[in-house]
């Protein structure tokens, strides 16, 4: 497993500067030339990959603590080999979390089917679309609780 190296001295600085405060973050970096991408999480849920060869959607966990909330704490880095035409979705945790009416969350099950269903759209598609429905999921009558932030990446 890789370590991160600036991520446990940023932490260190939250610690002791952000008193009781807490961040998540995540990161990606894709290197095209030879296929492969590095992902590091605080706090923060999974990267989700679709695998456009395999048809299928692959969740990586590659997490460390928030920010914030211990000094010492370990960012593990993970691995990943990336084809042509996968495509990766940064989703902070408001995505999943919105409630409805009832007071379900949106959940991962439909985010996944959100991304299977618009996998040959351009990702600006998918992030409308995504937009679209948590709108429709939660009713104007239901405050939003968390930020809902994504990012879709296409590999070329």
């Amino acid at each position: 497993m890789i370590r991160h190296r600036c991520w446990p001295g940023l932490n260190r600085i939250l610690c002791s500067e952000a008193h009781g405060h807490f961040a998540s973050a995540a990161y990606v970096w894709i290197d095209v030339e030879n296929r492969n991408a590095l992902y590091s999480a605080a706090g923060h849920p999974p990267l989700l990959c679709w695998r456009n060869s395999k048809g299928e959607i692959q969740r990586i966990e590659s997490n460390g603590l928030l920010f914030g909330v211990e000094p010492d704490a370990a960012y593990p880095v993970c691995s990943v080999a990336v084809e042509a035409v996968d495509r990766f979705l940064l989703y902070t945790d408001g995505v999943t979390e919105t409630e409805n009416a009832a007071g379900e969350a949106f959940g991962d099950r439909q985010l996944e089917r959100v991304v299977r269903d618009h996998r040959l759209q351009p990702a600006s598609e998918l992030s409308s679309q995504l937009l679209s429905q948590l709108q429709r999921w939660r009713p104007a009558t239901v405050s939003q609780q968390d930020d809902v932030t994504l990012i879709v990446v296409d590999i070329l």
